[in-house]
Parts: structure tokens; C-alpha cells; sequence
């Protein structure tokens, strides 16, 4: 007998947001129905095949991340930093929001780490863009702001992970071993 999962509970399996397992429904890509109320339930068939095929097309992969910030010196300390670390990363960076999506457009990668306080296009709206995207990539913010900052700025996702600076390296690394294990639950938020 076919058992089924909520929305939500196919959003954390996935490591995804709510909207993102909404879309892929409508696009076909999660098997699903309404209930009569208007909630999607999803078929647990149809989550383990996206599972499988998301950990068949990782494995052996190598993880592209593009990392978003401003701060040359910081931007090199990333680049120092997760390019010493014993994982599997593809790493790329860029200093301004519109650069970051024509490289997600050109290059895709699999995660962005980004500050908030970017110019051209800022790090609110560039998550917004970004999360508008099906599939989208995974998304770390890295910033200086407080959560009070974050609210009155619009706000953030709230399942997005959101790091203080200084970078607390080890708990990105953390978040970008999870990410090359798509099978775990999704990313743990982090206290701003």
C-alpha cells in the first residue's frame, strides 16, 4: 500500500523549502494529490526515487560552490580555506550579486555561500532570485547583521541557514558535508 508524506515533511527530507517541493509537484517532477482541504500529499514512491536519483548523481561528484562576498580579503580567506579542506569542492567566487547569477546561470552550481551586504544586487534579493529558481541551488548566508537587522530587511527563509562573521569555518564545513550526502536530513540552521 503507497504511503504518502506532507509537504512539509517532504521539504525536510529534501533539504528544501516548502515552495520548492510545491513547484516540483506542479512541474510533475514529485508525484502528488490535493486533499480536499487543498494540501499536496506527496507519494513516499515518488520522494525515495528523487532521493536515490539525487544520491546516484552525487555520488563521485564533486561539490560546485560558488561563494558571494564583497570583502576581497575575506573572498580569499574562503577561497584558502575550503580549498585546503580533504572534500570534494569544485570552488569558484565572485564579489557582487549580479555576477552571482550569471554564473548560476552559466556554471549551476550545487551551493552559494553569500553575505548579505553585496553590491548591485544584495543578498536579500539575490535569495529571493534565487529561491525562485526549479531546481534551485542550496544557499548559505554568511553575514555580519543580527536577526533584528535580517527582519527588518524583509527577512530570510526560515529554513536557510544563516552563519555569523567571522566565518565560523568549522560549521560550514559541517553544512557542505551534509550537502555531499543529499540522503540526510536537511541543513541545521545556525543562530544568527
Amino acid at each position: 500500500m503507497e504511503t504518502f508524506l506532507t509537504t512539509r515533511e517532504a521539504a525536510d527530507r529534501l533539504g528544501v523549502s516548502l515552495r520548492t517541493v510545491q513547484q516540483w509537484v506542479e512541474q510533475g517532477a514529485l508525484q502528488a494529490y490535493k486533499t480536499h482541504g487543498g494540501h499536496r500529499r506527496i507519494l513516499r514512491s515518488s520522494l525515495d526515487r528523487m532521493l536515490a536519483e539525487r544520491e546516484s548523481a552525487l555520488r563521485g561528484h564533486t561539490l560546485k560552490v560558488l561563494v558571494v562576498e564583497d570583502d576581497a580579503a575575506l573572498l580569499r580567506l574562503y577561497t584558502l580555506t575550503l580549498g585546503g579542506w580533504d572534500l570534494p569542492l569544485d570552488l569558484r567566487a565572485t564579489d557582487n550579486g549580479i555576477q552571482a547569477l550569471v554564473e548560476v546561470g552559466a556554471w549551476q552550481p550545487d551551493v552559494l555561500i553569500l553575505d548579505l551586504h553585496l553590491p548591485g544586487l544584495d543578498g536579500f534579493e539575490l535569495v529571493r532570485r534565487l529561491n525562485a529558481l526549479v531546481p534551485h541551488p542550496a544557499l548559505i548566508v554568511v553575514t555580519g547583521l543580527d536577526p533584528h537587522e535580517i527582519g527588518a530587511r524583509g527577512g530570510l527563509p526560515p529554513e536557510l541557514p544563516v552563519l555569523p562573521k567571522p566565518v565560523p569555518f568549522a560549521v560550514l564545513k559541517r553544512h557542505l558535508e551534509t550537502l555531499l550526502q543529499p540522503a540526510r536530513p536537511a541543513l541545521e540552521r545556525s543562530p544568527a
